[in-house]
């Protein structure tokens, strides 16, 4: 019997679950590696009193990866905030409650994926980058440094680096999942705090410069941060990526073309001072990396998304291409 591709996704954030929630369906095997470094809302407060890694994003990906009905995910997403005036639970995903304390009772935030994986059905691995307490660094283009990965978000800052202010343990699990990826993909999400935390660690870049079999595909973000990428096409953040990874990394990247209503384009400059990505094809020329494009985006109350199952069914006729062509 024919044996599954292994992917690695490398992200964190709602992009990397939009991702998750169409390539389970699939017939591959999905390693998830999420960063941890989180320190904003209901993960940070978390973080900061028990001293554990973040688990939002962990939170997101247990959920959208779950094969229990709908309504499980929407527990697992359920916010309280009908306590009493004052108390220390509003806000908190219930999610995060459940494997805040599971890694208090177990000591590891990995064996807590774990337990919490079965108890959502979830078939395929989802791993921290680190169970390390980190803190995300950057430096402006002004010199400026700024510490923590919501201060990073929030300072609408453009940065000439990003680094940890401790160096990460990444977890052996995640190299070897690296080592015998098919494809590793470098997921949707914020550029600065979503993708980069994976490949400002070293060891990370080593691990995927060495992966022999694995093309790297990068999914690239539909919209710009505010002050992070402002003007940026779908060439900037390749370099950005690869000034980390090192030149021609980048095998095959994966954009949207989607022409987005004026109105939505125009509630998205005005409430959140972000402009659609382009696929700026004057300065591609001769690039190294295959550009896949397709219309990929969707709207729905107000919000544009990725069209996960469309993107899925992408990368999957991406794997199955060196399939057909006897790269196996």
């Amino acid at each position: 019997m024919q044996k599954n591709k292994k992917v690695v996704v490398l992200g964190g954030g709602t992009g990397t679950s939009t991702l998750l929630r169409g390539l389970k369906y699939f017939p591959v095997d999905i390693t998830a590696v999420i960063t941890v470094s989180d320190n904003g809302s209901s993960t940070g407060r978390l973080r900061k009193e028990f001293s554990t890694p973040a688990v939002g994003d962990i939170r997101k990906v247990l959920s959208n990866l779950s094969t229990l009905p709908d309504e499980v995910r929407d527990v697992m997403e359920y916010r309280l905030s009908a306590c009493t005036a004052g108390s220390e639970l509003n806000g908190h995903a219930l999610g995060n409650l459940v494997l805040t304390s599971l890694i208090k009772e177990t000591g590891s935030l990995k064996t807590s994926i774990e337990y919490l994986s079965k108890l959502l059905d979830v078939k395929h691995k989802v791993l921290p980058l680190s169970e390390d307490y980190l803190t995300l660094m950057a430096e402006t283009v002004d010199g400026e440094f700024v510490e923590g990965e919501e201060e990073i978000t929030k300072a609408h800052k453009q940065y000439k680096r990003l680094f940890y202010k401790d160096d990460p343990h990444v977890l052996p699990e995640v190299f070897d999942a690296i080592a015998k990826a098919d494809l590793i993909i470098i997921s949707i999400g914020s550029l600065y705090t979503s993708v980069m935390p994976h490949i400002i660690c070293q060891d990370m870049v080593e691990a995927i410069k060495n992966a022999k079999k694995a093309k790297l595909l990068y999914i690239c973000n539909a919209m710009t941060q505010p002050g992070e990428t402002d003007d940026f096409g779908v060439s900037d953040h390749v370099k950005s990526l690869e000034k980390y990874l090192g030149e021609d990394a980048i095998d095959v990247v994966i954009a949207s073309n989607t022409k987005l209503s004026k109105k939505i384009l125009e509630k998205y400059e005005t409430e959140e001072q972000k402009d659609q990505v382009k696929i700026d094809r004057e300065n591609m020329e001769n690039v190294h990396y295959e550009l896949i494009e397709d219309d990929l985006l969707i709207t729905s109350n107000g919000v544009i998304r990725h069209n996960s199952m469309k993107l899925s069914s992408i990368i999957f006729s991406y794997l199955m291409r060196g399939k057909q062509n006897g790269t196996d």
